[in-house]
């Protein structure tokens, strides 16, 4: 018995050793509770408090027992020891029990189980932590079922709970149904849950923003007791966490668009809830179109539209009449209170804002309220600028009062300066004891609109309207009694148009229109949309996918058409990607593709911090943005393979958004994936990967399984973890540094408190990717030649055509602020601050003074120089901008990717898309010859490589396109890029010379010249163009149609001329000395294919050859155009 009292003094329970032997017993990997994680923790904390709690009944109960032995002491006792408590006590009702490894050992017959090493754990230490764990367990239980009941009563109290009932009837019995509730109702989180109980077991819920869907299933998990099951999941872009247990599923419209494409039956879902549909997006309107038809198709289908009482009348008339559920808000009294801004305070749009009637509302405030009283005051502005002007306004007077948190959110904010307004209100909200919330809000919102005609968008300041005034009104009384601050007055808000205008009015059209034709939906134009767009704003998207060979000419896909419409991307992007697989170019346009798919890295904030310039200089591409944002995201790859979570430090001084960097590699991931899935990605099997042997496996694995625990232990402690907003946040500024120690104080302990956490990001990024790979990819990125930025270069145009800018011709002598460009159909854009041309616009200018191997030239604007910049977005604010620019040879580029090409008898004069006019010099003949060669080869080439995709249904199958093919393009579209040496001028045709630019259809066409045409292009057949006049060789070349051209013949045109690879020497027309070109060649590029052109003389020449009669000889011979006349020569010399 001594011996048993000296063991357990000598057992320390505070002593880390003696509590990792009972981890062993009771806590190990396949437990209830594991070692390490959040439980685990809180279990050792509740075990002190439940020792000294034990330790006090222990002296309690041993007075008391002292106490009855004294009176009892002359009683015999015959009574035998069953170790039962004396008292009755709740805790022991506790209905569980723990299988721990010394009762596995005791079932087991093991040899060991009453045994225990020196300093190991005896039966007394095992009983104490096993009834420790025992309440611990009955503690969490109660505390889970105490917060259930709670959270039922919450359901209750919510108004739409006393129409559970009536909702399930009417969807049951209705096939159509529209749920309209006021803010606060709790539609969203309810109805899904309503109906999964009633028997619904496929469940789709859209929602038109991804954040959306990821916090709304994760409350719904939670208020149905699946936090952790997979019953409820959702899916956007990059995530998924659905399986194939789940019933109730949360989602995008545009995924829900996806699937309807690949099923157009939606077979999959019993009911479909679209939420939120007042919003009146662009998907949501088209999903409805669809689901419209859909529904006739699938009468067992069921769709409920949630709506906030906005317009009801318009979806159910949409919908036949169905029937509506209307179900009061839960708001608190609201104050309105009109404060019209004086006369003398409205500014200009040229001017700044004025700041007063802002300040007067929080002066206001502070007079109204005592200091002790919390609350917010949340202000809506319309724009970036407005914002930046208040906020500096207020941080004043928020110093000096010491009484406001004085906090930003738009959406150029990094994240975590985004996370700070959401923090904030979850504080007040949850400690709310005197609480009020004041609302003001300038009476203009701005809001995107499509311009078709300038085939340009606008951020332009519109009156809200009364439904969206209301919806704004209302965010003030959720929590508590609010005031809402309108800055105009009563009258102003009676003339409010009712509703917004539908975003499907406002916006491009283009992807809709594309996504339309492969849902095989019929003419845009007689589609029944809730609400229809402009018919120009149809047309212009229809033009547009012509333009960009999506579309035919008579409305109908394209093989390239087909594939763009699949992938869930912009026609731009999706381009660049199947161009970039084509020519082997796939890692560099993944990158580029998936960084101007995403919102730009690069901080606003950042711009005019000067540590942060000089640090990202190293990142600047003088090529153009999409060069500069592969250079960033390849570094950062370097970065993270290097140094892992040490990107944070290296993002902040370089002013970007890792966030943003997260989305590129995961979008680049995605694209990848989908470019294999079509076809256009052979999936690498060669030697390059690493070796799979077992340990490398292994080791990947146990990595993996750590990522997987690291990311449970943070979402854990995620959601138990208390964030509070201090005032000196407010105070501190966006400011960012260069420097490593850029703060001192409290905000940088609290910033190293933050690295001491778990980078969940780094985590996610690990477990997603292989970092390996990343980092070949980018090291072949990074290393990439001239030629093959060249080749690159090309890529991207082709994808951004037709979106190419000229720059004006004065440029030269303008500042770098003021550069001005010209579109095709707008004048005097400019480019974005934010663009590496704004920092350096040199490298667009043509010297003046240049000389080159034709001398000095003569003639105003002669260069072999001249650049355009390709562009992805032409946005209008208080300027036209064009933003993410490309710099291109304007000569090449034009000629290869341009929809019009016309040109005059000499071709000394070609116009391109009807505003462009190239005056060429005498080498003009031989480039527009090898243009238009490489580039009919190239649309072969393509075509070929789209119809091999047979398997995805994206063509009719055919042959691979060989290695060789692709190859011998490659090499002369680089030779064509880098070495054409051409003088040339470059201008924008005005209104009136576009207007009188062809020379229309001829009467009585001169057919020879048709056939002697088709000896330059053989395959092509030159037809006189109906429209333009001349003759039209394929779908983008028109010859000899401009209005200043000559006839075809005229002995004016002929001059004396010596061909360079032949002892040719005689007067040629430019049509005869053009065919000679294209059929003599140097005698080095004959060699290599003389054997091939002997196996197809018979097929090529015989659309070139015609029976020729020699007097001389008295023979008739089957010869070209060209031999005739060299046959001549001969009898002539």
């Amino acid at each position: 018995m001594s011996h048993e009292r000296e063991e357990s003094r000598s057992w320390d329970w505070d002593s880390p050793h003696c509590r990792a032997q009972l981890d062993e017993v009771f806590f190990r990997q396949h437990d209830y509770i594991q070692t390490g994680s959040a439980e685990h923790k809180e279990f050792w904390s509740f075990f002190e408090r439940f020792q000294r709690f034990r330790a006090k009944r222990e002296m309690s109960a041993a007075k008391s027992s002292r106490q009855e032995s004294h009176e009892g002491k002359d009683r015999k006792s015959e009574s035998v020891d069953l170790g039962l408590p004396k008292d009755y006590d709740a805790r022991y009702r506790i209905n569980i029990s723990v299988c721990s490894k010394d009762i596995e050992e005791l079932l087991g017959g093991s040899e060991h189980k009453r045994r225990r090493g020196p300093s190991g754990p005896g039966r007394q230490e095992i009983t104490d932590c096993r009834l420790a764990l025992l309440h611990f367990l009955d503690f969490n239980q109660k505390q889970s079922f105490n917060k259930l009941s709670k959270l039922r009563k919450e359901q209750k109290s919510l108004p739409i709970f006393q129409y559970r009932d009536r909702i399930v009837e009417l969807v049951r019995t209705h096939p159509v149904v529209v749920v309209a509730g006021d803010t606060g109702c709790g539609k969203s989180t309810q109805v899904p849950q309503y109906l999964l109980a009633s028997g619904f077991n496929h469940i789709a819920c859209t929602q038109p923003r991804r954040i959306a869907c990821i916090s709304l299933a994760k409350r719904v998990s939670f208020e149905s007791l699946n936090q952790y099951g997979s019953k409820v999941g959702y899916q956007i872009r990059f995530e998924s966490s659905r399986t194939t247990a789940t019933k109730l599923l949360f989602l995008t419209e545009g995924l829900l668009l996806r699937q309807i494409q690949r099923d157009a039956s939606l077979g999959q879902y019993q009911v479909l809830i679209v939420d939120e549909v007042h919003e009146r997006h662009l998907h949501c309107d088209f999903l409805l179109g669809v689901l419209r038809s859909l529904l006739p198709l699938r009468p067992d289908l069921r769709l409920v539209l949630m709506s906030a009482t906005i317009n009801i009348k318009l979806f159910s008339s949409y919908f036949n009449s169905a029937p509506v559920l209307q179900v009061p808000g839960r708001l608190f009294p609201i104050q309105v209170i009109y404060q019209p801004i004086p006369p003398e305070e409205q500014v200009s749009r040229s001017e700044k804002l004025d700041p007063r009637p802002y300040l007067r509302v929080l002066q206001g405030i502070d007079q109204r309220y005592p200091p002790e009283e919390r609350g917010d005051l949340l202000l809506f502005l319309s724009g970036v600028a407005e914002i930046s002007t208040i906020q500096e306004a207020c941080q004043t007077y928020a110093t000096h009062t010491q009484r406001w948190i004085v906090l930003p959110l738009h959406s150029t904010l990094s994240l975590a300066q985004q996370d700070k307004v959401l923090l904030h209100q979850s504080r007040f909200i949850q400690d709310s004891e005197i609480f009020y919330f004041s609302f003001t809000f300038h009476p203009k919102v701005k809001e995107m609109s499509f311009d078709p005609k300038a085939k340009m968008q606008r951020l332009q300041e519109f009156w809200i309207s009364r439904a969206s005034s209301e919806q704004r009104k209302g965010r003030a009384g959720r929590t508590g009694p609010g005031v809402c601050y309108r800055l105009y007055s009563e009258s102003d808000y009676d003339a409010f148009a009712p509703y917004p205008v539908p975003e499907i009015h406002r916006v491009a059209l283009d992807s809709l229109i594309l996504q339309m034709k492969s849902m095989g939906l019929g003419d845009p134009r007689t589609f029944a949309f809730i609400d229809p767009p402009p018919a120009s704003s149809i047309q212009t998207a229809v033009m547009y996918l012509k333009e960009q060979g999506a579309l035919d000419e008579h409305g109908e896909l394209t093989p390239i058409g087909r594939l763009l419409a699949q992938l869930p991307v912009d026609v731009v992007i999706g381009k660049m990607l199947v161009l970039g697989s084509v020519f082997k170019l796939v890692e560099p346009v993944l990158t580029v593709a998936a960084a101007l798919s995403v919102q730009s890295p690069f901080l606003r904030s950042a711009q005019h911090n000067p540590d942060c310039f000089t640090t990202r200089q190293p990142l600047n591409s003088n090529q153009g943005d999409p060069f500069t944002l592969m250079n960033t995201f390849n570094a950062w790859v370097q970065v993270k393979a290097d140094r892992g979570s040490g990107s944070r430090k290296w993002c902040r001084r370089r002013g970007l958004e890792e966030q943003r960097l997260y989305e590129m590699v995961n979008l680049r991931r995605q694209f990848k994936e989908l470019l294999r899935t079509h076809g256009l990605l052979e999936v690498d099997t060669g030697g390059r990967t690493e070796p799979q042997d077992r340990a490398r496996r292994r080791e990947r694995l146990t990595e993996r399984q750590k990522l997987h625990q690291l990311k449970r232990d943070h979402e854990l402690r995620e959601s138990t973890k208390r964030k509070v907003l201090r005032l000196e946040e407010g105070l501190e500024g966006d400011t960012l540094s260069g420097s490593d120690d850029e703060a001192a104080g409290s905000s940088k302990k609290r910033r190293d408190d933050a690295e001491q956490n778990v980078d969940i990001q780094e985590v996610k990024f690990k477990l997603r990717h292989n970092v390996n790979e990343l980092q070949e990819a980018a090291y072949a990125s990074a290393d990439l030649s001239s030629r093959q930025q060249a080749l690159l270069k090309l890529v991207l145009c082709r994808g951004l055509y037709p979106q190419l800018a000229m720059p004006d011709e004065h440029n030269a002598t303008r500042k770098d602020s003021e550069q001005v460009f010209h579109t095709r159909n707008k004048q005097g854009v400019v480019v974005h601050p934010t663009s590496v041309f704004a920092i350096d616009p040199e490298v667009l200018h043509v010297p003046e003074h240049e000389s080159s191997e034709f001398g000095t030239r003569a003639d105003k604007g002669q260069s072999n120089r001249h650049q355009l910049l390709a562009f992805v977005t032409l946005l209008e604010t208080n300027k036209p901008y064009i933003s993410n620019c490309l710099r291109v040879p304007a000569l090449q580029a034009l000629l290869l990717v341009a929809s019009s090409v016309d040109s005059n008898a000499d071709c000394t004069r070609v116009v391109v898309d009807g505003w462009l006019e190239l005056g060429l010099t005498d080498g003009a003949l031989k480039v527009l010859s090898s243009a238009l060669s490489l580039r009919g080869e190239w649309e072969r080439l393509l075509q070929a490589q789209l119809g091999h995709g047979s398997s995805t249904g994206l063509g009719a199958g055919g042959p691979k396109v060989s290695r060789r093919e692709l190859d011998k393009l490659s090499e002369g579209l680089v030779r064509f890029l880098l070495y054409t040496e051409v003088s040339y001028s470059l201008r924008r045709l005005t209104a009136l010379q576009s207007q009188n630019l062809y020379i229309g259809p001829q009467l009585d066409p001169d057919l020879s010249s048709a056939s002697a045409m088709g000896s330059l292009f053989p395959g092509m057949k030159a037809e006189p163009d109906p429209i333009k006049g001349g003759l039209r060789l394929c779908s983008y070349f028109t010859y000899n149609c401009l209005c200043d051209s000559k006839d075809l013949y005229s002995e004016c045109l002929r001059s004396f001329w010596s061909c360079p690879h032949c002892d040719l020497y005689m007067p040629l027309t430019p049509l005869e000395r053009m065919q000679h070109e294209a059929t003599c060649r140097p005698p080095e590029e004959q060699q290599p294919e003389e054997g091939e052109r002997e196996k197809t003389s018979s097929s090529s020449s015989s659309c070139l050859t015609r029976v020729y009669h020699c007097d001389i000889c008295n023979k008739d011979l089957t010869l070209t155009s060209t031999e005739i006349l060299k046959h001549k020569r001969q009898h002539l010399s």
